[in-house]
């Protein structure tokens, strides 16, 4: 295998003989990390739509355990496939947080900023915490 690094803006992408293949072990990582807390966020420490989510949780009580991505070791791997699994096509190539943040409730992937706000305002987001243990309420 041929490692190769591209930068584009402020993060370095590891590519392997240019394909968007991503270990197990990403894959791996990113389950345990959604399933350490009732509700888990993947963010960026700068991205303005990651802090909207983070308060949205807060201010309804909830204590989401958040991975912020641009200061994590593993981030650029983790963004790269949380972009695939939400069915992105950039493969996490652009230098824009994309769609970021990622939410997880309940160890499963409710999706980014449209997903949570939508389930947030058709009133769907309140159960779903409550049958994940987030709210006692």
């Amino acid at each position: 295998m041929q490692y190769k690094t591209e930068t584009r803006g402020f993060l370095s992408y590891n590519k392997v003989n240019n394909m968007n293949v991503f270990p197990s072990e990403t894959l791996a990582r990113i389950e345990t990390m959604a399933a350490e807390n009732a509700v888990v966020i993947f963010s960026l420490s700068t991205c303005c739509m990651c802090h909207a989510v983070k308060r949205l949780f807060r201010g309804l009580g909830v204590s989401p355990a958040v991975h912020e991505l641009d200061l994590h070791p593993y981030g650029v791997d983790i963004h790269r496939a949380l972009l695939r699994l939400l069915g992105c096509s950039s493969g996490g190539a652009s230098t824009s947080p994309g769609a970021l943040p990622v939410v997880f409730i309940g160890g499963k992937m409710v999706g980014a900023m449209e997903r949570v706000m939508a389930s947030h305002i058709n009133g769907s987001l309140v159960p779903l915490l409550k049958d994940a243990g987030a709210l006692w309420l």
